[in-house]
């Protein structure tokens, strides 16, 4: 198991969007608060004219947020932001879990966190690097289905871990990072948390957050595995109507709640899970993946492209794997391609 520090130069180098060359970040900085800003206020702080900064808050509108005109005051930005900033993530990691984080890189926007750690990681990038994004153009989930993730309206974080020994070590894992997450959340007491096999986090029977585990390199021996986790904070309106399955968002049953502060805690409980893992593999997370578990001792139905399996569902085995008792008969099913839903749900 690697467990190095990494130089700067060993951090993700991420292809990503700064918006306008970093020319938006300002105007947003400004109207994150949520108050009535004056366009010749505005312009003074920017140094552009009122017109450059119309054309900028236009360009926030496509970004899918909404901006407020109030006639005679000025401009707002509907519920503020609650941007992800670098300095206060790394400010509020617990002293003995800062050494793990090797590297830590916000972007405003990206196709997929995923799929720019991974290519980073095939280049050579250290260990334990973090990438965050404000938002993502192609995010996705399991089985190729998009995530919506607009702009500051979530968490959307991908971890970069590099393991010795092969891909066996890695047996439950995105089981053990439900649990991590549930303790991270847990920690701003946000109610009715549960788990669902094998990769979503769910609050009063909807998803609140999905996990997306990728590998590369060699599978028998050294390999890097990238985490994604998809969060919902406050879902807009227009990215709610896309989703195709019961969700819910921390605006919902906990408002409030500090975004950076989130990720802090996120780490604080991922980071020391990822470096124990390789010794002590998800047999220290079974029990408490069982506690949280959504349809234990419920009908349910497993669903793959060809097949459909239905049964009691009695939790997980030392790897990982659903166990459903058919007929009284008890059969394991690993992660893949399955689609775990109760019984007389459609899957989506």
């Amino acid at each position: 198991m690697e467990n190095r520090v990494s130089r700067k130069s060993d951090e993700p180098s991420v292809s990503s969007t700064d918006l306008l060359g970093g020319r938006l970040r300002p105007l947003l900085n400004l109207l994150a608060d949520g108050e009535v800003h004056s366009g010749e206020s505005l312009g003074d702080v920017l140094g552009v004219s009122r017109a450059a900064v119309w054309k900028q808050l236009q360009k926030l509108e496509s970004l899918g947020l909404q901006v407020i005109s109030e006639k005679g005051r000025g401009y707002r930005l509907c519920g503020g932001l609650d941007l992800l900033d670098e300095h206060t993530i790394r400010e509020q990691l617990a002293r003995d879990v800062a050494p793990l984080l090797c590297g830590l890189q916000v972007v405003d926007q990206v196709d997929s966190t995923n799929a720019r750690m991974l290519a980073a990681l095939d280049a050579g990038a250290g260990h334990g690097q973090v990438l965050l994004a404000e938002q993502q153009t192609a995010g996705r989930g399991r089985r190729g289905r998009a995530w919506q993730s607009p702009f500051a309206s979530g968490i959307s974080i991908s971890i970069g871990w590099r393991f010795s020994g092969g891909v066996q070590l890695l047996e439950g894992l995105s089981l053990a990072v439900g649990v991590a997450l549930a303790r991270a959340l847990a920690r701003f007491d946000v109610p009715d948390l549960r788990l669902k096999w094998p990769n979503d986090v769910w609050c009063r029977g909807r998803k609140l957050a999905g996990v997306l585990l990728e590998l590369s390199g060699d599978l028998t021996d050294r390999c890097a595995v990238v985490i994604g986790i998809g969060l919902n904070m406050r879902l807009p309106v227009a990215a709610a109507e896309a989703i195709e399955q019961p969700w819910i968002d921390l605006a919902e049953v906990r408002p409030g709640i500090s975004r950076n502060l989130l990720v802090a805690a996120m780490l604080d409980e991922l980071l020391p899970m990822l470096s124990a893992y390789p010794d002590s593999g998800f047999g220290a997370w079974r029990e408490a993946w069982q506690a949280l578990d959504q349809f234990a001792g419920a009908e349910v139905c497993l669903q793959s492209a060809q097949q459909r399996w239905c049964g009691i569902e009695r939790g997980v085995d030392g790897s990982g794997a659903l166990l459903l008792d058919i007929d009284g008969e008890c059969r394991a099913f690993h992660g893949g391609e399955l689609s775990l839903r109760p019984a007389g749900s459609r899957a989506p």
